[in-house]
């Protein structure tokens, strides 16, 4: 992603517009637009400043994926893995309505150590998977070659990275919570134009109830005050035909003290 690109889509996301953005950065309007159309690109002492007043790194600006170090490193950096090896109950959800009679071509947001991903890649999808955790990657690659499957796995940040590809199936589970309100309607946008005819795409976010306290593993900036709210998700969803729609509590050992979570589950498919 460019520059520009980049820009154009962080200043949408702060409901800002061009002569907004101008404003606050000390520029003309004309010069926003000339950067957000690549027909020019701003000064290098600029870059600081736009990153501020965007609330991103500069290394985002500039398109890189995040190389921050997150708390799933260190969950990840034990033996073993922390969510284990059996797969999602989505995955066979995915496999009874899109059946892999063809490679069809699935991208898993937020892989984690890839259990998920290497599921599909062995019953016959073609899968691409990202997850900003390297730690979590080097795992996955790893669990891909002991089941000789290929997965194309790379590192990136939810909350940055876009798609510029098509995709028959779309895949996250566990990671949309880290979204934060200002981005959710962009990041969903861009899942859905990429969605190939008939695709699906398939997600589970965490929501708030005030009677379940927070998971004992919280890392700092995993939970805020604008968490998803009940239903929430499915409504970005409003225009496509659901095969699940459903919210559901359940008991969770993944820190080895007993908690809940509550969730929102969809699956939505493109008509």
């Amino acid at each position: 992603m460019n520059i520009g690109n980049v820009i154009s889509e962080k200043r949408k996301a702060l409901g800002l517009t061009q002569q907004a953005l101008a404003e606050k950065l000390y520029v003309s309007f004309q010069a926003i637009s000339k950067w957000e159309n690549g027909s020019s690109c701003p000064d290098i002492e600029l870059l600081p400043r736009i990153a501020a007043v965007l609330d991103i790194s500069i290394d985002t600006l500039l398109g890189y994926p995040s190389q921050s170090v997150t708390d799933y490193d260190r969950r990840y950096g034990n033996q073993g893995y922390y969510w284990g090896l059996k797969p999602n109950d989505l995955c066979y959800e995915i496999m009874r309505i899109k059946p892999p009679v063809k490679p069809y071509k699935v991208i898993d947001i937020g892989c984690g150590e890839g259990k998920d991903a290497v599921f599909l890649a062995r019953n016959g999808y073609d899968v691409t998977a990202f997850d900003a955790s390297e730690q979590g990657l080097s795992k996955a690659r790893e669990l891909a070659d002991t089941y000789g499957v290929r997965v194309d796995f790379f590192k990136a940040d939810v909350k940055d990275f876009r798609l510029e590809a098509d995709y028959d199936i779309i895949f996250s589970s566990g990671v949309f919570h880290y979204i934060p309100l200002e981005l959710r309607e962009n990041v969903v946008n861009n899942l859905k134009a990429h969605t190939a005819a008939n695709g699906i795409n398939v997600i589970n976010v965490f929501v708030e109830k005030p009677f379940i306290p927070l998971p004992p593993d919280t890392e700092k900036g995993e939970f805020s005050a604008d968490n998803w709210k009940s239903g929430e998700l499915f409504m970005y969803y409003y225009d496509w035909l659901f095969h699940k729609n459903e919210e559901w509590i359940f008991d969770c050992d993944s820190s080895g003290i007993h908690h809940k979570h509550c969730m929102d589950v969809l699956i939505a498919e493109k008509i």
